[in-house]
């Protein structure tokens, strides 16, 4: 059986060192742009070489992180990162973003891993995935042990999922809190983790969206077992220590050893009063959730001088046979071998011993200081003419000499092709703008209104949604769903509706199944031009702009395919799958409605359908009075979450006047975009 991957989290040049002394077998790491911990240290490009060619030394694949949305005036600054990671010889590119994955797809070889943040859930996501290029998924943090399985079991792809770190308590690539607080977004690299603020569920405890980090180490030979290639540990802005201990014990428990002192060790140098496991068992609510407590603070005190033992020296990890030769006038020659590797390298000629020859023992001491290397001595031969004499810096430069050939051939990179690809780049531009309108069930309707499409999600019934011509929203949380979604959805196509939105890959794969056009919905972070021709590439028919692209940006994106604005709606904040009203009742005392309190006294409303909840933001955002900003868009959303039926007719008699707001609303971040 295949050993899995142990792939450590590194920010900072000596969380790398933390990661390769203790045994990583990968490690991920990003640089100033492009990846979701920009705030960590991180690593400049001019450096990826040498930090490619120093993980291969030690035996371990370098993943870069290139997993955020990406702007198309980002376009030449990304296609140099690409470039400089191909040129370095990195292992694979960690992408989010669809565009992202096409530029690197066309313009090099270097294999592509699909990022968490991608959101993909089900196999069927992971099918698309296959066919865009990607030869390994990240999957989810929420899935279940039956989920991943179901995973494993029908597709080829590799799969590499968390076993350890912070757990956010929204799905990956499904957030737009840090953006909407504060502009600084997570699908961007700039989450500045609101969620860890005070939020409070009725009968909660206060901190409603802070969930306990996760741990699977108990599970990770079971894991092995169900065929996951790689063990990722999450904590890329977390110390050296942090890391050097989450390796350890990775490696602890997938070998079967004792590994209770470290795993301790581990839980007091970070945790959130202790660790879950509730996603991959099942078992949400309550136990799931846990801040940073005083206690943790000043357990991992005492524990950090321990754990930077573990990465104090260089531990030896290729043995290493000398083969020495001395002869009179000759040069003095030494071969080191080390498994398929070998270098041979000359010498100073010896001279005439005058008092004391260099004797086998000398030479053997000198060869036998390998000591802060990677290597460690064997078995030393030795071939040498009595009476000459050899100062003991030249034995030591030998041996320098042959053990930086060997790690030269030890640390060769792998080669990659690499040519520019630029597409045309001019401005989309519009028709008559159409009137798309989304509600969340049909008693919003108002009586006799009409749209260009009208959007329900797909709980409302194929027979609701076929008797209004409208276009069916495919769930975004899809977990262990897809076959149930499937029926529906086919339902859907025989009662007559011809066109589904989706968010995921999941959703895109499972609509183009059943026969449906597909359109990029709220949730599929369209935010440049090349992630628009990659959807028209996959059959989409039409796809929503982020709400975290400004309107400027929106305006000057490219391509072919229709594409529109998000215009009115409470933005789904937070897509979740543990419930934060679990935290303090059941759902049946929830009714599947509920809110969240934060310190200020907001109130922030919750809705919870087809087995996830959304956190919606407190006010709508309004751009209905400023349709005039709105250029080079062939449609505008209205997105109905909890208005009423009367409410929902004003704001589309509004829409039609261009009428200024009341009451309270946001203008989002269609003005001022994010960082």
């Amino acid at each position: 059986m295949k050993k899995p991957e142990i792939l450590a989290p590194v920010g900072s040049a000596e969380a790398l060192t933390a990661a390769l002394r203790c045994g990583a077998d990968a490690v991920y790491l990003g640089t100033q742009r492009f990846n979701a911990r920009r705030s960590a240290s991180n690593f400049e490009e001019a450096s990826l070489e040498q930090t490619a060619f120093l993980c291969h030394t030690h035996g371990a694949k370098l993943y870069l992180t290139l997993n955020t949305l990406a702007s198309d005036a980002e376009a030449d600054d990304l296609r140099r990162t690409i470039a400089s990671a191909a040129a370095a010889g990195v292992d694979a590119l960690i992408v989010q973003d669809m565009g992202v994955a096409r530029l690197a797809r066309e313009s090099c070889d270097v294999p592509l891993h699909a990022s968490t943040q991608t959101s993909v859930q089900t196999a069927e996501g992971v099918a698309v995935l296959r066919d865009m290029g990607f030869s390994r998924v990240v999957v989810p943090r929420e899935l279940r042990r039956e989920e991943l399985s179901e995973i494993r079991e029908k597709t080829d792809l590799e799969i590499e999922t968390f076993v350890h770190g912070a757990l956010c308590m929204c799905v990956s690539g499904q957030c737009l809190l840090s953006a909407v607080f504060g502009g600084r977004s997570g699908n961007r690299g700039l989450c500045a983790q609101p969620c860890r603020l005070p939020f409070a569920a009725p009968g909660g405890t206060g901190h409603d969206l802070s969930l306990k980090d996760l741990s699977l180490l108990p599970y990770l030979r079971e894991l092995r077992d169900l065929g996951i290639d790689s063990f990722k540990i999450e904590g890329r802005m977390k110390r050296p220590e942090y890391v050097a201990a989450a390796v350890t014990a990775c490696r602890a428990a997938l070998d079967g050893a004792d590994d209770s002192e470290i795993f301790e060790l581990l839980r007091r140098v970070f945790s959130r009063s202790g660790f879950t496991d509730g996603y991959y068992t099942g078992n949400l609510g309550r136990s799931m959730f846990g801040t940073r407590q005083k206690e943790d603070v000043t357990a991992a005190q005492g524990a950090l001088q321990t754990l930077g033992k573990l990465y104090e020296t260089q531990t030896p990890r290729y043995p290493v046979t000398f083969s020495f030769v001395c002869r009179a006038r000759e040069p003095v020659q030494l071969t080191a071998a080390s498994g398929d590797y070998r270098v041979t390298v000359q010498g100073e000629k010896p001279v005439p011993a005058q008092n004391r020859a260099t004797d086998a023992a000398a030479v053997r001491k000198q060869l036998q200081k390998c000591g802060g290397t990677l290597f460690s001595p064997e078995t030393i031969q030795i071939e040498l003419d009595d009476g000459l004499f050899l100062p003991a810096s030249a034995l030591n430069a030998l041996r320098r000499d042959a053990l930086d050939g060997l790690l030269q051939k030890i640390g060769v990179a792998p080669e990659y092709t690499y040519h520019e690809t630029k597409e045309p780049h001019l401005p989309h531009e519009a028709g008559r703008r159409k009137l798309f309108v989304r509600f969340a069930d049909e008693s919003q309707i108002p009586e006799g209104f009409r749209a260009d499409r009208i959007i329900l999600p797909l709980y409302c019934g194929a027979g609701t949604v076929a008797r209004y011509g409208a276009a069916v929203e495919i769930p975004r949380g899809l977990f262990g769903r897809a076959q149930e979604v499937r029926e529906k959805l086919h339902a859907c196509r025989e009662a007559g509706v011809r066109e589904a939105t989706f968010a995921s890959l999941d959703g895109l794969a499972l609509a183009k199944e059943c026969g449906l056009a597909p359109i990029a919905g709220f949730g599929s972070n369209v935010f440049n031009t090349l992630s628009l021709r990659e959807l028209e590439a996959r059959g989409v028919s039409a796809a929503l702009v982020s709400p975290e692209l400004a309107l400027s940006a929106a305006r000057d994106l490219g391509g072919d395919l229709p594409r529109g604005v998000f215009v009115y709606g409470r933005l789904p904040l937070m897509l979740m799958r543990n419930c934060p009203q679990k935290n303090g009742k059941t759902c049946r005392e929830c009714q599947r409605r509920g809110e969240l309190t934060d310190r200020k006294g907001v109130t922030f409303p919750i809705e919870c359908r087809s087995g996830c909840a959304e956190l919606l933001n407190d006010r709508p955002v309004y751009l209905l009075d400023k349709q005039k900003d709105i250029r080079n868009a062939d449609f505008a959303l209205v997105y109905f979450t909890k208005e009423t039926a009367a409410e929902c007719a004003d704001i589309l008699r509004a829409y039609g006047t261009c009428a200024e707001p009341t009451g309270s609303f946001t203008r989002g971040m269609a003005f001022k975009g994010v960082e």
